[in-house]
């Protein structure tokens, strides 16, 4: 069963928003797809000061299955790309939700945060097989 930790928000698409005290949000994927994708030998995230819309392709992991893209949870300003992604992928098999997340970002309106779905939500999602 995957890790559903109760403290972050999530999408239908398997990533995860943590929100962070500064204002701004770390973007990650779950354990589900990480998991799902197997392996990964590459992840591109996205260059700072990228403008990003909630559901645009912004970031991609590729596993030694397939490629996925990566979308972003919420509209904003990319403040960091996370730099130990490019020498070591296997970081977010490892530790999705630490170590291997994806971006960190300035969200342009709060209220979108508050349409993410609870850790609950997620995991009904997952228990229903809409993976």
């Amino acid at each position: 069963m995957s890790r559903v930790p109760a403290d972050l928000k999530y999408t239908k698409s398997h990533e995860w928003v943590r929100e962070l005290p500064d204002g701004s949000v770390e973007v990650g994927i779950t354990d589900h797809a990480q998991d799902e994708l197997g392996e990964l030998v590459f992840v591109e995230v996205p260059t700072e000061g990228r403008t990003v819309q909630a559901g645009e392709a912004c970031a991609v992991v590729e596993s030694v299955k397939a490629a996925s893209d990566v979308y972003s949870p919420v509209s904003g300003t990319v403040t960091e790309g996370n730099p130990r992604l490019a020498s070591e992928p296997e970081l977010v098999n490892q530790d999705p939700y630490g170590a291997g997340w994806l971006m960190r970002l300035r969200p342009s309106s709060r209220d979108e945060l508050q349409q993410l779905l609870s850790a609950a939500d997620y995991e009904a999602q997952l228990a229903e097989g809409d993976a």
